[in-house]
Parts: C-alpha cells; structure tokens; sequence
C-alpha cells in the first residue's frame, strides 16, 4: 500500500512538477551555457548578429570568426523575432530567448483540442527533447508552436493569425510553409490567400525599419543562395561527422553507403503520402483525424529535411506525442514500444545517459536518431489513408 501511495502521489503532483521543470531547465541550461563562454551559446551569438547585421548593412551570411563560428542560415526576418533579445546583455538576452522558447511551445500544447491529461503526456513526451534543443539556444522549440497554433488559428477559422505564423515560419527558416496544408480543414482558400500575402509583405518589410531597404531586399537573395549551398554540405558532411542530414534519406544514404541517392526518391512519394489524407473531406469534422495529420505533418517535416539535425527533433518529436496522446487510452501494445524505442533511439541517445560508445559507432554513423520517427510517420500515414470514424486503431482496419 505504501509503495501504492507513493505512486499516487506522484501522479497527482506529476502536472505542477512538469510545469516546472519545463521552464526550471532550459533556464538552468541557459546559464550553464553562458557561464562555459562563447563557444558554448555560438547559436544565440549567431541569431543575435542577425538583427546587428542588418543594422550595420554587413553581410548576413559572411563569416565573422571574432564575433561567432560557422554561418547563418536564417532570413532576414528572423531579426525582427531576436531583435528584444540581441538589445540585451548576453547573459540575459540567451537566458530570456531560451524561456521564450519554451514557453511558446508550452501555450501551443496547451492550445490543442485534446483532454488536460493527453495535453500531460504531449507534454511529459516531448520535455527532454524541447529541453535538447534549448540546450543548443534553438529556434526550433518556437517553430514547433508557430506550427502548431496555425493549426488551431486554422481550426477555429482564424485566417489572418494562421497566416502570421505560417508567413514567420517561412521567412525566417522555409518550414512554415508546410502548416499551408491545414487550410483544407477551414476551407477559407481565398481568405488564406489573400492573407498570406499581407503578412509575407509586411513581416518581409518590416526590418527594412531599422536596416537599409535595398540591402534587406539583397539579403533574402543571399539567404536563398545559402540555402542552397547548406542543403549539398548536409549531403556531404553526413558521412563525416554525422551531425546533419539525420534524416530518412540521410540514414538510408548512410545505411547502403550510396552517398548520390537523391532525395527525390523520398519526398516526390512523401509529398503524395502527405497529401492524399486531405482527399478524406468526410473527416474533417473528426479532431482525431486532424491530430493524426498534424503529427504527420511535423514528424514529415523533420524527417525528409536534409537539414535535420538532433535540435530539430523537438519538433518531430512533439508530433510523435501528438499522434500518441490523441490515439486515446486504449492505444495498442506496439504503440508503447515504439514509444520505447523513441526514448531510446531519439531521445535519449543524444544525452549524457546514453553509452557513447553505442551513440558513436551506430546512432550516429547510421543516423538512427531517425528511425523511430519514420516508422512513426509510416504508421501514421497508413492509419490517415484509412481511417474510418469511431475506429480507434484504424491501421488494423487494412489487415
């Protein structure tokens, strides 16, 4: 009985100490970085010289060895986004950015159509992995939620705020364009249009403000020569340190050793996998039909990213629980082992706690921090494709 109690006391105390540790850690994290020394949160001194860059008119995506290492990847509206944080002292501004993160990932979960205990077990689900990548001082937590809250702006019918964040998301890293494919559940196509090139004009715009007009405008056509030039490094590093491209095709790439596998021959069936759901126009009343697509969308989203890298997991990540949570609590026993394995291979096996010996002979050489994740969309996509109402497990409908 005792042993009983315990428990019990700690699921009923579970939902206050995992709001806690969902801010109390990236803030310990974000000292802990900042008291290492530079090297340590080069991520945020990277975001940060966005917006001085900008002002400055230099270059934004030139090296800067004296100020940061390697090369920035984001547009230049990301200034606008890093602006309040990079006006900062360092030890504050790395410190409210990394809350930040959390806490507009924290508001979307919250935001979802689901109970407050599968709201609990998104949450219980994707901390140590939101956690990793505010390690990193990632913008990826923050991407996650934009995501997701044009999901629910989309839901609700709020067409102007699903654009912001749809357009935020595309300005700043390209994904947010994907939440686009929820417009079908509102079906306010014209009014998605229309607001979708309000928002690009002004948040594009917008840091023409405090920088000069036509070197922002020149800055958008650099970011898209980076882009593509950091899209054939990720190919090509994937066999080396084995630090980007953890993706479908990257673990496939390093699995046969046929590094000239084109990505084609993942997103071109991907896309149409992705795609086909949105067919089921008799479902789109059912809140687990449209979770089940979501999850899709945001596990797709990282896995067939050659830019994918263990930071970016938050988000496939926090789809997987998603697709977990909203199954109800009938799930079948192999959803809990894959659940395992996710744990496992995901996300545990970029922490400390992990044998590193396993981490750096087959995790990271065969990308298999992947793996869970595109089992899971495979899943997913097959339950979407024939998903009958009221059918809890709708995979074993097929079979």
């Amino acid at each position: 009985m005792g042993f009983n109690n315990l428990i019990q006391k700690i699921k009923t105390a579970w939902p206050k100490v995992l709001t806690i540790l969902w801010f109390l850690l990236p803030a310990v994290f974000a000292m802990v970085k900042y008291s290492l020394g530079t090297k340590a949160y080069n991520n945020y001194l990277i975001y940060k010289h966005v917006f001085l860059n900008i002002v400055r008119q230099a270059n934004l995506y030139d090296f800067y060895p004296g100020s940061y290492l390697y090369q920035n990847h984001y547009g230049p509206s990301f200034s606008l986004i890093i602006a309040p944080f990079a006006l900062m002292p360092d030890s504050i501004g790395i410190l409210l950015w990394c809350l930040a993160n959390a806490l507009f990932l924290f508001y979307a979960i919250k935001k979802l159509p689901l109970e407050p205990k599968a709201i609990q077990m998104v949450m219980s689900i994707s901390l140590l992995e939101m956690c990793g990548s505010i390690q990193s001082q990632q913008f990826n937590p923050m991407l996650c939620s934009w995501i997701i809250l044009a999901f629910v702006h989309v839901m609700k019918g709020r067409t102007a705020i699903a654009a912001f964040f749809i357009s935020g998301g595309l300005l700043v890293k390209l994904y947010g364009i994907v939440a686009l494919l929820f417009t079908p559940f509102s079906g306010r196509y014209r009014s998605m249009i229309v607001w979708m090139i309000t928002a690009v004009l002004i948040l594009a715009c917008i840091p023409m403000l405090y920088g000069d007009a036509s070197f922002v405008l020149h800055s958008y056509v650099d970011w898209y020569h980076r882009l593509l030039g950091k899209n054939q490094e990720n190919i090509m590093t994937n066999f080396t340190d084995g630090m980007q491209d953890i993706s479908a095709m990257g673990m496939v790439r390093r699995i046969t050793g046929i590094s000239s596998l084109s990505n084609m021959l993942f997103l071109f069936p991907a896309g149409v996998l992705t795609l086909l759901p949105l067919l089921k126009r008799t479902h789109y009343d059912d809140n687990r039909f449209k979770l089940f697509y979501l999850a899709q969308v945001l596990i797709g989203l990282v896995i067939f990213s050659t830019s994918a890298e263990s930071p970016t997991y938050v988000i496939a990540v926090t789809g997987f629980a998603i697709w977990y949570a909203a199954f109800g609590e009938d799930r079948p026993q192999w959803m809990k082992w894959m659940l395992v394995l996710l744990f496992l291979l995901t996300i545990l096996s970029s922490t400390d706690v992990f044998p590193s010996y396993i981490r750096n002979s087959l995790i990271k050489p065969y990308a298999l921090k992947a793996l869970p994740c595109v089992l899971a969309w495979g899943v997913i996509t097959v339950q979407l494709l024939f998903y009958r109402r009221g059918n809890i497990d709708a995979a074993q409908t097929t079979g």
